[in-house]
């Protein structure tokens, strides 16, 4: 749980050291990009400044640790919104993303627990994978449609059919496999409660 601004006075400082070491000096220890990704979950705030210029490098260091997650297998950010990022750096538009992606986050995190409860509830009744599978279809349609908002001459107005039936057929493809994933997890889920 995230911790209010009233909880902490101040937020850790971390020093980075030109030999890539990670000092916590709160806790006068050394310590990893692992350590600190679970700072991050457990809602403690930190700032990560360069030991030898001060220069403030907090967000260099977070986007290490997402690389490093991603390098992991926890793929979370899809190869189209990457490619659509990166065509946003340098337009015009680009003041805009930080914004428009922070509030996203806000939103999904104050909606996270009702996405857990509709997953919860897809594991006890097999009917409700349909209703998951239909709200993930709108996530990705309202994503993709923001997108375009923030980009409308990398998309174009009007996309070639092709474009859609590809777009239509990877969009199933990744249906499906969340289908698998649910299915596999469920069974997992059967597993461990006959083995309790």
């Amino acid at each position: 749980m995230a911790k209010t601004p009233t909880e902490t006075d101040q937020p850790v400082v971390i020093k980075k050291y030109a030999n890539r070491r990670l000092y916590n000096t709160a806790k006068s220890s050394y310590v990893t990009l692992e350590h600190l990704a679970q700072m991050v979950r457990d809602g403690d705030d930190f700032v990560v400044n360069d030991a030898k210029t001060g220069e403030d490098i907090t967000r260099s260091v977070l986007t290490q640790i997402i690389f490093e997650e991603e390098a992991k297998g926890q793929n979370m950010l899809p190869t189209n919104f990457l490619r659509q990022l990166i065509r946003l750096y340098g337009d015009t538009l680009q003041g805009f993303v930080p914004g428009y992606l922070d509030a996203s986050m806000d939103t999904f995190a104050r909606n996270q627990e009702k996405m857990r409860d509709q997953v919860r509830a897809a594991f006890d009744a097999n009917p409700a994978i349909q209703n998951y599978e239909a709200m993930t279809r709108a996530n990705m349609e309202w994503f993709e449609n923001t997108m375009r908002m923030f980009s409308p001459f990398a998309t174009g107005s009007a996309a070639a059919p092709e474009d859609a039936k590809a777009d239509a057929s990877a969009k199933d493809v990744e249906l499906d496999e969340l289908k698998d994933q649910l299915a596999r997890m469920q069974e997992q889920l059967s597993e461990l409660v006959r083995k309790s």
